[in-house]
């Protein structure tokens, strides 16, 4: 508005925008134009903006159809205040009838919300700020604008034409004349819908600014004047029209069953512990077993009463003076227990309800700077707590300062600890007895609860609920006075206390305590107590299911016929029900009822939701994408894109449930409807301890009806839980509201894409380094295929099914099938026939070159510790045979341990395995400084294997009958331990001749990066085809030594340690990696004084030589060092070829004589353990340059060097012979074209088998060995690697003439992270991060509820802790586009990694979640 900007203007400009409005915008009835009554309208200065603000208050009301964004708004325009103010009672509106509407009006506006209920403060959006502009002048977007609402006009009294809105008649006083006010209707073209919301959805910010001018033209707002004139207009994304809606009626309510009322029920839990203690004082009331599952300490009822009662008192009357008392009643004390001690936990718990003081359980701190104690510390602080009450042997644990202090810890407030064991305790006089009063409105305990942004929250339990919940799981639960339960729960929280701590003394019960560090060491131990006492109960979860599955043994001692109830704490996830029909399936021919497994959902708020009893399960499959959009939809089981879940049971007794929207208005949801559990009960929490506002949010929710109108009069609490309520009243969880992921408008869960890849692609696996809620796993999208072939398969193929070992042929060029190939051999002997087992072709190599040397072991200074030749090889393992037969007393196909240190002992007992038809499993042993670590690595292999027997060394022996060891694990408890150092002189009756080439052979054990134990079957078809091939790839031959520097226990390791001598008749030098520890020079000093031409090496031991010499080479020149003669110097690893290092170790030793095409790399998996091996003959690995934001979206674009973004990739290696690979998609199982990145499929006869299940071949099936293209070629059978990557044909060509295909590996599908919609490689971010300082040794990243984790290990002073966290947020930022989440500052050696050099990253992961890296520094940007 510019010029005239009086009174007077501002009525001309009004009148002129009105008769604008009213003549561009002509109805059908245009023809009945807007009279103004002469004798009272005669000038339009008279009138005030009553009826502009009526149009305006009238288009502020009325809401859109979907919120229209702005583009940019100034941080003072206006705010959602407008969605509280009340409206204008001046204002003329299609509601008001008379004068006397304007006040019930206001009141109508005020008694709002509390006829809502509290839960909808808040909830209230305005939508006043639309942005979006049609039309073009400000005049023109005004008609437009208000073209849809009804406004209120001046008009002619006695104007009655029936098509004009009903006239409503309001009194004024202006000037002292009285004016009639008519309602005035515009209509138009356009289409409203019924409620009179328009159908366009774009307005404009120019309106917006021209409407507001209007209502105030004198004093237009401050906000106005930072308005952006330029505003876009953004189109608003409209749903999506194939949607799933809920079709269901709305949900009722559903009750669970009545608190029944018993006569004899204690008033409050102190009544019960009383009673039990006086009149039954000699009943067990808990049991506590030690690491070796033996009983420590029985507590009975009579001993927790008396101790209790002491502990009371000295709470009350020694802790501070007479006169100021430390701890008054009502006071919040802290109950710092580990978790193997829950007698002393019993005690101080119930100790303090006595004293009427409010127990707050917490973990132990690990440490000063543990940042999950820190957060412990701060709920702490909150709720005042000044006394910390600890075992004796927690105590002494603590960390001490210099002066043998327990320090404060950070974040902590000061703290008087106070150790509870009754000698550190005054007597009580013997005329004080507690006040033990009826259950009342106190806060009886602090339950604490973590939040997935790490915040640490105190949810308060008052005497009253505490009881209550106590009478509902009795009756949920029928428990009855006596009873036995094992309890493998954590005592301090959740269900373990419920059952554990508080039920169980209600009804005078026994309880079983089962350690987690027991279960560690033997899986099996809950189910063997539940055996030993006649359990009647057992809470656990789905993880101690399913460690009692993969270590189960078939013991005819196991009987689970007592147990009624065997209730899975954690049975509301959705994939917790894999592992019960797995764990009923094979336990179900030793007494389990099906009935008997029993879900429960709970939440820390809520406590116990529903729980199933006795009524019989129930389960759904159901529509992922439904259950994306919030709705349910039955679906089939054929179908992958489903998900299975249980039932959870009924509601618990004298609680109330409904299901309400999760956003927004806690509205109920409709029948099909997935929503948020929500509970109505005295047993549940009271508080968020001290925070108000949060309090107000959960525990004081109103659901309201469809109508408005509230269900019930009384609060509900929200238990953070998803799901829906089936048919029976039966409760389903398909997620919580923590691991809600929002993308692209739908709404996924990680619960569900837990359960839903576990379903698709069940894992045989033996054993996960993660505990909580499975595995982790990315989604895929799809893409489109196309097969590449290996050039040289056909060759192998024909090669192959000859079934020839050539062990010893001639050089000489065959022609089979039309396709020429070679074979290298020049050894001058007669080929050796047809061999199919490695075990004949060692009796063959005994009886032609007895004398020919097979292996030569080198100590730490590279002298010869120990040689094999044919025959020695072949005696020894004669002997180790007899051994197995006559003091082990196996039989064909029993599976044997071999607990060895890398060196020669460890092949002869392999050859000894196979000559007594035994199936041999290489187990890496023990360390001496390490055995409480790696010793139950060891024993967890050996019973997952079902080994019969345990072949070692005598030293190993010794070591595994140690006290430290023996404090770990139980030897006696093993299957016998034999020990090979003293051998039987005698042969064995007869070698065992294989007659199954498909027959087992060994187990491969191996650990993942993502911390994934699990064996593989290798048969002897497998092993013979995976020996040829290699001897093919790197011409190896009687005459040629090859330095092997890799640890012996699984992979390709294994196979050139073990396996290929034995085949190819080669000479290997062995060097195991640990000598290089002490000498670092020793494996490349081998390989210069031995003229060795081909070695082999983990990137551990490369990075070791580079670090370790990188200022040592002009004086290893000196000494004569020659890597001239090397030809092939491979890597051996399952991952991306690491550039800078291979190109570093190049680098640095070029000036000793190595080549740097000599230096390659090998890649192989867990379904087959080589695929590629750059070998004496195929070209130099290729290296490509890819767009790395292509890459992100799976997509392969090659680049120039140097382009901006680029990402150099190197070859992993020339597909061995017989190998063919094709790219695939990993969800469609299509092949993918050149230009998609897409998982590795490979064909190959030295595939393995399968992964080894100690628990059947039914119950975890898995395709990873035995999957088939969608399309295309669907005959051929697949093995999935796990990898991503992609082929290029190259310009190359091989020995043979033929082009070069070249496989480059990016990375794991398992430890890819989503983020932002695209994929990341953590190598990629690790790598530029560690680029950003020069303090940064090493680099892991992660991710962590949605966020990006970074843990670099610093070199220096731990003052440059801090300048590092900008530094790599930046580095991260500018070459990823990512905001780090948490940046986590280390010493060095804390990214642990295997022996491969590889990075374990969800090792890694625990560790961070469990607080146990012990930081310098940790930065959060939440």
């Amino acid at each position: 508005f510019t010029g005239d900007i009086t009174q007077r203007g501002y009525e001309k400009k009004r009148f002129k925008l009105i008769r604008a409005l009213v003549g561009a915008k002509q109805s059908p009835h245009a023809g009945f134009p807007l009279v103004l009554v002469p004798s009272l309208c005669l000038c339009l200065a008279d009138v005030h903006t009553e009826a502009v603000q009526a149009v305006l208050a009238r288009h502020v009301e009325r809401k859109m159809a979907v919120p229209m964004p702005s583009k940019r708004r100034s941080l003072v325009v206006q705010t959602s205040m407008d969605a509280y103010t009340p409206p204008d009672s001046s204002s003329g509106s299609e509601e008001e009838a008379g004068p006397g509407d304007d006040t019930s009006s206001m009141e109508h506006w005020m008694s709002r919300p509390s006829q809502l209920g509290p839960a909808h403060l808040g909830s209230t959006s305005s939508s006043s700020s639309s942005t979006q502009s049609g039309g073009s002048g400000n005049a023109g977007r005004l008609a437009d604008s208000l073209a849809h609402t009804h406004i209120s006009h001046l008009a002619h009294a006695h104007l009655g034409h029936p098509h004009l809105g009903q006239s409503h008649h309001l009194s004024q006083s202006h000037h002292g004349e009285t004016f009639l006010l008519l309602r005035f209707s515009v209509k138009e073209g356009r289409s409203c819908s019924s409620a009179g919301v328009p159908v366009s959805s774009r307005v404009s910010a120019k309106i917006q600014q021209l409407v507001n001018t209007l209502k105030q033209p004198r004093r237009p707002p401050l906000r106005e004047f930072f308005v952006d004139d330029f505003d876009e207009l953004l189109e608003v994304q409209q749903p999506d029209p194939n949607q799933p809606r809920p079709e269901g009626a709305e949900m009722m309510p559903v009750r669970g069953e009545a608190l029944g009322v018993v006569t004899n029920w204690p008033p409050s839990l102190e009544a019960a512990l009383q009673r039990w203690g006086t009149i039954s004082p000699k009943a067990p009331c808990l049991t506590s077993l030690d690491t070796a599952g033996k009983p420590l300490y029985v507590l009975t009822y009579g001993k927790l009463w008396s101790r209790s009662m002491k502990l009371a008192y000295n709470i009350l009357h020694k802790l501070g003076s007479k006169q100021e008392p430390m701890v008054r009643p009502g006071d919040r004390v802290a109950l710092v227990f580990p978790n193997n001690d829950p007698v002393a936990f019993m005690v101080a718990f119930y100790g303090c309800l006595l004293a009427e003081v409010v127990p707050v359980p917490i973990e132990v701190p690990l440490s000063r700077k543990d940042a999950g104690s820190q957060q412990i510390g701060f709920l702490l602080g909150s709720c005042g707590v000044t006394v910390a009450l600890t075992s004796d042997a927690c105590h002494k644990g603590l960390p001490k300062s210099a002066t043998g202090e327990i320090p404060q810890f950070k974040g902590w407030p000061k703290l008087l600890w106070f150790v509870t064991e009754s000698k550190h305790l005054s007597k009580p006089p013997r005329d004080w007895f507690p006040h033990i009063k009826d259950a009342n409105n106190d806060t009886a305990y602090i339950e604490y609860k973590t939040c997935k942004d790490g915040s640490v929250l105190g949810v308060t339990v008052t005497r009253i609920a505490l009881l209550t919940h106590c009478q509902a799981l009795t009756q949920s639960c029928s428990y009855t006075e006596a009873e036995t339960i094992v309890d493998v729960l954590d005592f301090k929280k959740d269900v373990g206390l419920w059952h554990g701590i508080l039920t169980s003394v209600m009804n005078m019960m026994h309880v079983i305590s089962v350690p987690y560090s027991l279960m560690k060491v033997n899986p099996l131990s809950w189910i063997q107590k539940v055996c030993q006492y006649k359990a009647k109960v057992a809470c656990v979860k789905s993880r101690d299911m399913h460690w009692a599955l993969v270590a189960h043994k078939d013991q005819k001692d196991i009987n689970l016929s007592s147990l009624r109830m065997l209730l899975v704490a954690d049975g509301s996830n959705p994939w917790s029900i894999s592992s019960c029909d797995a764990f009923l399936n094979v336990f179900q021919t030793k007494g389990l009822r099906a009935e008997v497994i029993c879900p429960c959902a709970s939440s820390p708020e809520a406590l116990t939701v529903a729980i199933r009893s006795s009524q019989p399960p129930g389960r759904g499959v159901l529509s992922m994408q439904g259950l994306s959009y919030g709705v349910v939809r039955v679906d089939t089981e054929e179908r992958l894109s489903v998900l299975t879940v249980q039932d959870v049971g009924t509601v618990t007794p004298g609680g109330l449930v409904c299901v309400v929207k999760p956003e927004g208005v806690p509205q109920l949801c409709q029948t099909d409807e997935i929503g948020e559990l929500c509970v109505c009960s005295v047993s549940t929490g009271m508080s968020y301890y001290g925070l108000t506002g949060m309090t107000k949010n959960t525990f004081e929710v109103y659901p309201v009806s469809s109508s408005g109108g509230l269900i019930s009069e009384y609060a509900f609490i929200r238990t953070g839980l998803l799901g829906f309520i089936g048919p029976g009243g039966l409760a389903f969880i398909t997620g919580k509201m923590d691991g809600l992921i929002m993308v692209s408008g739908r709404r996924h869960n990680a619960d569900d894409i837990v359960a839903t890849a576990l379903a698709v692609e069940p894992m045989k696996f033996v054993y996960r380094a993660q505990t909580d809620s499975g595995p982790p796993c990315c989604l895929i999208s799809t893409r489109s295929f196309v097969s590449v072939t290996h050039s040289g398969s056909e060759t192998f193929r024909c090669m192959a099914c000859c079934g020839v070992a050539c062990c010893g042929v001639a050089c000489c060029g065959v022609a089979c099938c039309g396709v020429a190939w070679r074979v290298v051999a020049c050894c001058g002997v007669a080929c050796c026939g047809v061999f199919l087992f490695l075990s004949e072709i060692l009796q063959w190599r005994a009886q032609t070159t007895p004398d020919h040397v097979l292996y030569t072991l080198l100590s730490s200074r590279g002298a010869v510790s120990n040689s094999l030749t044919c025959l020695q090889l072949h005696k020894r393992a004669e002997r180790v045979a007899a051994l197995l037969m006559e003091r082990g007393g196996l039989q064909e196909g029993d599976h044997v341990a071999l607990v060895y240190p890398p060196g020669i002992d460890l092949i002869a007992a392999f050859y000894g395995c196979l000559y007594a038809g035994c199936v041999p499993i290489t187990v890496r042993p023990p360390h001496p400084q390490n055995i409480s670590t790696t010793l139950p690595t060891v024993k967890m292999i050996v019973e997952v294997s079902h080994s019969s027997c345990v072949m070692t060394t005598a030293v190993i022996c010794k070591l595994l009958r140690s006290k430290e060891a023996m404090a770990t694990v139980d030897i006696r408890n093993w299957p016998p331990v034999l020990d090979t150092d003293d051998l039987p002189k005698k042969k064995p009756p007869a070698l065992y001749k294989p007659t199954n080439p498909d027959g087992l052979a060994y187990l491969d054990f191996s650990v993942s990066t993502t911390g994934m134990l699990a064996g593989v079957q290798m048969s002897h078809n497998a092993v013979g085809a995976f020996c040829r091939s290699v001897k093919l790839q790197c011409e190896l031959y009687p005459s040629r030594e090859v330095a092997i520097c890799l640890d012996p226990y699984c992979g390709l390791g294994f196979v050139l340690w073990c396996l290929c001598s034995v085949y190819s008749g080669h000479q290997s030098i062995l060097i195991p990696p640990v000598e290089l520890e002490s000498n670092p020079a020793l494996w490349l000093l081998a390989v210069s004084q031995l003229r060795v031409r081909d070695t082999f090496c983990s990137y551990s031991v490369m990075e070791l030589c580079t670090k370790g010499l990188g200022l040592q080479t002009e004086a290893l020149k000196a000494r004569g060092l020659d890597l001239s003669r090397v030809r092939a110097c491979v890597v051996v690893a399952e991952e991306r070829p690491r550039m800078a290092l291979t190109h570093s170790f190049s680098k640095l030793f070029k000036d000793l004589g190595l080549h740097p095409r000599s230096v390659s790399t090998a890649f192989g998996c867990r379904v087959n353990l080589a695929i590629c091996l750059q070998g004496t003959s195929g070209p130099d690995p290729t290296t490509v340059y890819v767009d790395m934001r292509a890459l992100r979206h799976d997509r392969v674009r090659l680049v120039e060097r140097g382009s901006p973004h680029s990402l150099p990739l190197m070859e992993s290696g020339k597909i061995l012979p017989g190998v063919r690979i094709i790219i695939a998609n990993p969800e469609t199982k299509g092949p993918l074209g050149d230009s998609h990145l897409g998982e590795i499929w490979v064909h190959s006869a030295h595939n393995g088998s399968g992964y080894y299940s100690g628990y059947g071949e039914e119950v975890l099936q898995s395709d990873h060995f035995n999957s088939r293209l969608s399309f295309g070629d669907t005959q051929t059978v697949w093995a999935r690697t796990g990898y991503l990557g992609f082929l290029r044909r190259t310009e190359l060509t091989d020995a043979n003439g033929e082009r070069h295909d070249a496989l480059f590996v990016v990375g794991a599908l398992e430890e890819a992270m989503e983020l932002r919609g695209m994929r990341y490689h953590p190598i990629d971010i690790e790598t530029s991060v560690i680029r950003a300082h020069k303090s940064i040794m090493e680099c892991a990243v992660f991710t962590w509820t949605n966020l990006l984790v970074v843990v670099v290990e610093l070199e220096g002073s731990e003052q440059e802790a801090l300048d590092l966290v900008p530094m790599v947020t930046k580095a991260v930022l500018e070459e990823h586009y990512l905001i780090v989440g948490v940046v986590v500052v280390t010493d060095i050696g804390v990214i642990p990694i295997n022996s491969r050099g590889e990075k374990q990253r969800m090792h890694l992961r625990d560790g961070f979640l469990q607080d146990q890296l012990d930081p310098i520094y940790v930065a959060y940007n939440m």
